[in-house]
């Protein structure tokens, strides 16, 4: 009788065990470079806007309040929808639908804003994407850890953010281009976003028809699998995550900061954004590899490394703007990839959507509420602002400490 498998370990004791786990890892990575080239186009087209909403906001006449508001309430309104979407996907296994609708709402909201006369109208466009983001981002990411699951979750979550972060940089650099050819014209810039959202669209058509049902990729774990409840950590792992939200300032934030106090040309504040985003992108990768070998000891580096961010950005001149940026993109990269495989190993696989749901939710919570705060303090006080978001990701450094000694450092003593 044949011993089922009940891990990595067991595909390794026999040839045709290898030969299969093989295989299985590699339609797992074809799949997640499907979904990387959808997220490649979608960076590609919101990030774009990203890089330079705040910009436009202020030249529509918006405050810096009601950007800092808006940012944040878009990140509500992007992670606090996610528990609800999280928690469909998971009940009806509807994974595609809800892609479908998710990024069809996210995308096509981003071109639109060329016909945005109005602050008030172009809010209204940017809160739409956000919200289609939340649609389909607790599907995508459960679906992303069902590949992931054999190539190691912070390589495969690394690998994805990786090309996603490709085309955060791709987009922003268009901007910029098409912002000096155009010689500042907004309504070009975001018109021409319709190219990489038609892309996007069609390329998730195509991962559909080939992997029908992503979730029989997952790599079966007996230690996780059996377990119907999230792991004890969970909690304390997210109010740690919810600090580091509160406490990180939005880029349309420090974008609006270039452009009040007129530190950058228009055209070069996406170049900036473009550089974050590469620095996302090539150091993801990396930070999963780093994830697989030491754990969440790996986000308490990378928030020692950024914890100066706030002064570079918002205090000091170039060139230590440029510092400050390439930090803020550092952390960036590891909210994005290790926090997200972290999540995948806290949970269950039937239960893996909705608890990215609720982790983002909570997440996002947090970001619009410091959002607001720092946008309020960034009218009266950078000086606040900046003690702000130091104290909360010092405050996060200590949280994670604590979760590593109850749940990690004690455990392997014992």
């Amino acid at each position: 009788m044949t011993k089922p498998n009940s891990g990595f370990s067991s595909k390794a004791t026999s040839p045709v065990g290898k030969q299969s786990y093989t295989m299985q890892r590699q339609r797992a990575v074809r799949f997640i470079l499907f979904l990387g080239v959808i997220s490649l186009f979608a960076d590609m087209t919101y990030e774009a806007a990203r890089g330079i909403n705040g910009p436009y906001l202020n030249m529509l006449g918006a405050s810096a309040t009601v950007v800092g508001v808006f940012s944040g309430l878009g990140e509500l309104i992007g992670y606090g929808l996610r528990l609800f979407s999280g928690y469909i996907s998971d009940r009806s296994h509807r994974y595609w639908l809800m892609m479908y609708l998710g990024y069809g709402v996210n995308l096509i909201s981003v071109p639109l804003l060329a016909w945005a006369g109005h602050w008030q109208w172009a809010v209204v466009l940017i809160l739409a994407e956000r919200a289609g983001k939340a649609i389909r981002n607790p599907t995508r990411d459960a679906m992303l850890s069902y590949g992931a699951s054999a190539t190691g979750h912070g390589w495969g979550f690394g690998l994805h953010e990786l090309m996603d972060q490709l085309g955060a940089t791709i987009g922003p650099l268009l901007m910029s281009f098409v912002l000096w050819w155009k010689a500042g014209d907004y309504h070009d810039a975001y018109l021409i976003l319709f190219i990489p959202t038609g892309i996007a669209l069609l390329v998730l058509l195509m991962a559909h028809l080939t992997f029908p049902h992503p979730h029989e990729l997952e790599v079966k774990r007996v230690n996780l699998d059996a377990r119907q409840h999230f792991a004890p950590g969970f909690a304390l792992y997210t109010l740690a995550a919810m600090c580091l939200a509160a406490g990180y300032a939005d880029f349309p934030l420090i974008a609006y900061h270039f452009k009040q106090h007129q530190l950058l040309a228009d055209a070069w504040i996406p170049v900036l954004y473009a550089m974050a985003m590469l620095t996302e992108g090539l150091t993801s990768l990396w930070l999963g590899r780093l994830f697989d070998r030491w754990g969440i000891t790996v986000l308490i580096g990378i928030t020692f490394a950024t914890l100066l961010f706030p002064a570079l950005v918002f205090l000091l001149p170039m060139p230590w703007i440029l510092l400050g940026v390439f930090c803020w993109g550092l952390g960036m990269g590891a909210q994005n990839s290790v926090l997200k495989a972290a999540v995948a190993q806290l949970i269950p696989q039937q239960k893996r959507a909705t608890a990215f749901g609720l982790f983002d939710t909570l997440f996002g919570i947090a970001w619009f509420a410091g959002s607001g705060l720092m946008g309020y303090l960034y009218d009266r006080s950078i000086v606040l602002l900046v003690g702000f978001s130091m104290i909360l990701q010092i405050a996060t450094i200590l949280l994670w400490v604590f979760y590593l000694r109850k749940y990690v450092w004690n455990k392997s003593q014992s």
